[in-house]
């Protein structure tokens, strides 16, 4: 009796222990009760990944003192330090929001391969025409959205290497929030811009500014994000 109770009693320690290893919480825009969905959520400390749901939940495998790093196009990257078990309520900023003079702009590091980093992900999210459990399994479901949301990434990533706050700032005379706004507002499509470098992305760039130029300045604005 007595080793039943000493298994029993290890046995709720393990699954109490395991139950702690996964965390939960929403992702909302901070100052609006907007909830996110494509949002990336990655454990520094054990390399865990997963991405937030329609509905702006996200549930990821990790635990006390681990730091949780969320990424969104369109949002500041924000760094979370796990200090308790508590249900997590995370609120990203929007890209370009001012504040004391100071002007938020882009996180993403231009060397990114997912290919490499998470090898799983792009073999989870394989479909097999005779193994039904692959197209309607939790896991490759959450691999098929990751990979979408990774070429996503690669191909904001690419556009940032080229669409340059100093390379426009060349072309024309805008600085600081103004720089800013018009580069949101304009900023050229993934395959424009794999088609259309140097003197073609300069022309781009030069007749957009004459239509900035052209707007009321009530129109002279970031354009609004949608979370997909």
């Amino acid at each position: 009796m007595k080793r039943y109770l000493i298994f029993a009693g290890l046995l709720l320690a393990a699954c109490a222990a395991n139950a702690q290893d996964y965390l939960k919480g929403t992702v909302n825009e901070v100052g609006t009760n907007q909830r996110l969905s494509n949002v990336f959520i990655k454990d520094v400390n054990n390399k865990k990944i997963t991405l937030v749901d329609k509905d702006g939940k996200f549930e990821i495998q990790s635990t006390l003192g681990h730091t949780l790093i969320f990424d969104s196009p369109g949002y500041v990257s924000d760094t979370l330090f796990i200090v308790d078990n508590r249900p997590l309520k995370v609120e990203m900023r929007p890209l370009g929001i001012i504040l004391k003079d100071v002007t938020i702009t882009s996180t993403r590091s231009p060397t990114f391969n997912p290919r490499e980093e998470y090898p799983e992900v792009y073999t989870k999210s394989k479909v097999a025409i005779f193994s039904p459990s692959t197209w309607f399994s939790r896991e490759g479901k959450n691999a098929r959205r990751l990979k979408k949301f990774f070429t996503t990434e690669e191909r904001e990533r690419y556009i940032d290497q080229v669409y340059t706050r100093t390379y426009v700032s060349s072309l024309v005379p805008l600085k600081g929030a103004d720089l800013q706004v018009f580069m949101a507002m304009y900023r050229p499509s993934y395959e424009y811009v794999r088609s259309n470098t140097g003197p073609s992305l300069a022309v781009y760039i030069n007749d957009s500014y004459q239509k900035y130029k052209a707007l009321p300045p009530d129109q002279r604005k970031m354009p609004s994000l949608t979370s997909n």
